[in-house]
């Protein structure tokens, strides 16, 4: 499946970057879930930790300049072309969507509280119950340790399950995680795909 034609990145006209006081006046807001319609097949279900302040600023997950969730997304497989955060709402035509483990606009992750992360895994649960993903794809390997008490969780394919969904824990694909290039990202999600189209 492949996300309708769009005008090219260079022929789109350009958007305007949100200002200091956007970034600002984002902070506690709440970006809704990129969901299918009920009923509508989702191979998989990213998860995010929670949106950051450029994400808030403009209602799309991932937005950060920087962030390297689109453009794994594309070479992984997932997509036939890169797509704008802008362009999230093709994402379900394609059996995929995108929700995060705490809802509320930060500057940064570790603003959230354990407790807040405890539950985000429940609200997780609740969600994958509704929406019967084939898997979760939890993109933040610290932050799942916490939001399903599980201290030992490595990137990858967990044991364990979400009801019906099985589990993928993905590098965090911010820029601050330096640790994990951009290859190294889409590489693990081609993981996934690979599992996903054979679920």
């Amino acid at each position: 499946m492949r996300p309708p034609d769009r005008p090219a990145k260079a022929d789109r006209p350009a958007k305007a970057r949100p200002t200091k006081a956007d970034l600002e006046a984002a902070r506690d807001r709440v970006i809704p879930d990129v969901l299918p319609p009920g009923g509508q097949a989702l191979r998989v279900l990213f998860c995010g930790i929670n949106p950051g302040l450029y994400s808030g600023a403009t209602g799309h997950h991932f937005a950060r300049p920087g962030n390297r969730f689109w453009p794994a997304l594309h070479r992984s497989g997932f997509t036939e072309r890169l797509l704008d955060p802008s362009e999230q709402d093709l994402l379900p035509g394609l059996g995929l969507g995108i929700t995060n483990l705490a809802r509320r606009v930060t500057a940064r992750a570790d603003e959230l509280t354990p407790a807040e992360l405890r539950e985000g895994g429940r609200r997780l649960a609740a969600l994958v119950e509704r929406h019967r993903p084939a898997y979760l794809a939890v993109a933040g390997v610290t932050a799942y340790r916490t939001a399903f008490g599980r201290p030992r969780a490595a990137i990858g394919p967990q044991e364990e399950t979400a009801g019906p969904a099985r589990i993928w824990v993905l590098p965090n694909p911010s820029g601050l995680n330096a640790s994990w290039t951009l290859d190294r990202i889409a590489a693990e999600l081609a993981r996934l795909r690979r599992a996903a189209d054979g679920a």
